[in-house]
């Protein structure tokens, strides 16, 4: 473990960033190796499905770039994307702790290189087999700025998801899309809460200084204080039994709705198997199950739903936090009776 004094008289970032940077003496920069940070505490992953956790030095030296293949033009790396992020972060935190990425890949790529193309499958060497992976998302957690939401700490986290499923890569060179988000992570489970205002779903960039400007656009403009308490009202209020046994039966109709009707309901993108998730965890989660009188809050609700959004694929993963977040904000004006999100409860 490396620690990187500070020096106090060092201005900070220049930008009008809204983020909260809790008081404190600290003021160091550390810099966590993977096997310190694994050896201290063990993480859930931030997402499942069928991803598997891979380190930066795996993609910058195990794995070949993608290019278009009319023009030959690569495409920005996905260890290009994870290093812009940690510069514009160590830009915007430099008196913060910030921890190596937490990286992970599905949808593997395999080819061989010329040399063996006549090989058989089982006769290939190790240098002549060549992988890329078509989907990969990423977390840095700041946990020097972290707060408590009913009893579970919240650290700031920024991450995002690259795609190459989402880019024409059989034409010729063009803006290329990437996903970004600042938020928090909720350390009892590792589930992500992200906000509308922290999440750009489509970032169209054409080169390394425009993603970079995009980042850094984000993360100046996010406001961490009131994303913070939107989910600290969360827990102020409840649903009974009866009211989440109507929301499970309703969002399990959602996604048979007629189209007419489907489109005058507030979305919710979560499919039937991980409503299914939602509704078994309500009994069994240790930490997220109802009350002994079968009440639940909607802090607990939203991370039973972000639970169970762990389960779906890279690529709408982020689309589908951000969305579980603003169902739950509905939910706590339809507990009142004056939200379009009444038709869940009733």
């Amino acid at each position: 473990m490396e620690l990187v004094q500070v020096n106090n008289s060092k201005p900070k970032a220049e930008n009008n960033s809204s983020l909260i940077i809790p008081e404190g003496t600290v003021q160091t920069v550390e810099i966590e190796s993977s096997i310190n940070r694994q050896s201290q505490f063990k993480q859930n992953p931030f997402i499942e499905a069928n991803t598997k956790e891979v380190s930066l030095s795996t993609l910058k030296h195990d794995c070949i770039i993608p290019v278009f293949s009319k023009d030959n033009e690569k495409t920005l790396a996905h260890q290009e994307f994870i290093e812009i992020a940690q510069d514009c972060v160590g830009r915007v935190f430099s008196h913060h702790v910030i921890e190596v990425p937490e990286v992970r890949v599905s949808h593997q790529i395999k080819g061989r290189t010329a040399d063996a193309i006549y090989k058989p499958v089982k006769e290939l060497l190790d240098h002549e087999k060549t992988q890329y992976f078509e989907r990969m998302a990423f977390i840095i957690r700041i946990p020097s700025i972290t707060e408590n939401i009913n009893g579970n700490d919240v650290s700031l986290t920024v991450g995002g998801v690259r795609a190459y499923n989402q880019e024409n890569l059989y034409n010729k060179k063009t803006y290329e899309k990437f996903k970004f988000f600042v938020g928090f992570q909720n350390m009892l489970c590792c589930n992500l809460c992200i906000s509308t205002d922290g999440y750009q779903d489509e970032m169209r960039v054409g080169n390394y200084t425009e993603l970079q400007s995009k980042i850094m656009d984000l993360l100046e403009s996010y406001n961490a204080q009131s994303h913070l308490h939107e989910m600290k009202q969360l827990s102020e209020q409840y649903l009974t039994e009866q009211q989440f046994a109507q929301l499970i039966g309703r969002a399990r109709l959602y996604n048979y709705l007629p189209k007419e009707n489907k489109s005058q309901i507030p979305e919710l993108l979560l499919n039937d198997g991980q409503i299914s998730a939602v509704a078994k965890d309500y009994y069994l989660d240790d930490s997220f199950c109802r009350n002994d009188n079968g009440d639940i809050n909607l802090w607990k609700v939203y991370n039973l739903f972000t639970g169970a959004n762990k389960s779906s694929y890279i690529d709408s993963f982020l689309s589908r936090n951000v969305n579980v977040f603003d169902f739950t904000k509905g939910l706590t004006n339809a507990i009142n009776g004056d939200s379009n999100h009444h038709w869940f409860l009733s």
